[in-house]
């Protein structure tokens, strides 16, 4: 019975969005009622390149059991591809939003572009993959930061 509900939730992560999508968890719970899929313990979540990795993901769903938001807690950090670059960054909370394709990372928010080594830190970090937009809200005992290098010597 357990399983069987697995596979089906697993089925419609899968059709909700254009790439696979892989969950790995120690522990799964599901509240149909609530629309609420609860995993926890090594979570990881892959998408095509993207990756994530937490101790606690809860995955919302819709009436149809769609999902329409994730959000990572407990150790949040991710691995994401955009235009090319690998980013890596980690927060408090990272929340990825279906419909918009955004993500939010919420609390020490922090990204590092591995390829030149940029680096940026804020409260709040929102990357809108659609619009290719980047938003960064801080406060003013935590003002966002960004750390590059100006190439020269």
């Amino acid at each position: 019975m357990v399983a069987s509900r697995i596979v089906v939730f697993l089925m419609c992560v899968n059709l909700s969005l254009a790439t696979q999508i892989e969950v790995k968890a120690l522990n799964f719970y599901s509240d149909e009622n609530k629309g609420e899929s609860i995993l926890s313990g090594n979570v990881k979540v892959k998408r095509g390149d993207d990756v994530l990795h937490s101790e606690k993901l809860i995955i919302f769903t819709d009436s149809q059991r769609k999902p329409i938001r994730y959000e990572a807690i407990q150790g949040a950090r991710f691995e994401i591809v955009l235009k090319g670059k690998t980013y890596k960054g980690s927060g408090d909370k990272f929340v990825y939003k279906v419909a918009d394709d955004s993500y939010e990372i919420n609390g020490n928010g922090y990204i590092n572009e591995m390829q030149s080594n940029k680096k940026l830190y804020g409260e709040k970090i929102i990357i809108d993959r659609k619009n290719g937009v980047y938003k960064v809200e801080s406060t003013n005992e935590k003002p966002a930061r960004f750390v590059f290098d100006l190439g020269q010597k």
